[in-house]
């Protein structure tokens, strides 16, 4: 595309007032088709500083160049303040707080783990246990009853064999 002639003019031509060279730097960057984009980094950056920077750097890194202050100087008239530094910040506090829910997360799963664990150790160790004292087991269930409901039940013929 000739960027010479007045019809085509890049955003920062047009903007400038003055004629698109065939060789604009900022052309390529800077299309027609979106003047708010030159007219945020040229409030941001400045025009000549803007050519310098691009200038500067080395040809296939010069779309990120723009792009990144295109970005910066979007954020710094949105937030003139902190500018693109705000949404960092606010960024990095939202990981923080996402870090923080996770390891609380990942500290209640362990302790679910360890309190599972744990009961399926009484239990089996419970059932061993009634496995190899199942006499003592029925004793031991009904000293846990009242002496009216003791008698009760040991005057049932089905308790005799437990010696009650």
């Amino acid at each position: 595309m000739s960027w010479n002639s007045s019809s085509s003019r890049c955003a920062a031509c047009k903007s400038l007032r003055r004629k698109c060279p065939k060789d604009c730097v900022l052309a390529p960057y800077f299309p027609s088709t979106d003047p708010q984009r030159f007219f945020e980094v040229h409030k941001i950056y400045g025009a000549s500083n803007i050519s310098k920077m691009l200038q500067n750097i080395p040809q296939h890194l010069r779309e990120m160049a723009a792009e990144s202050m295109a970005v910066e100087a979007k954020l710094r008239v949105q937030d003139p303040v902190y500018g693109c530094v705000g949404i960092i910040h606010q960024l990095q506090q939202r990981i923080i707080e996402v870090q923080s829910e996770l390891l609380k997360s990942k500290c209640e799963i362990a302790f679910c783990n360890a309190h599972e664990l744990q009961q399926q150790q009484q239990w089996q160790q419970l059932q061993h246990w009634q496995q190899q004292q199942p006499m003592f087991h029925a004793a031991y269930e009904l000293s846990w009853l009242d002496s009216s409901d003791q008698q009760e039940l040991t005057s049932d013929p089905s308790f005799s064999d437990f010696g009650l």
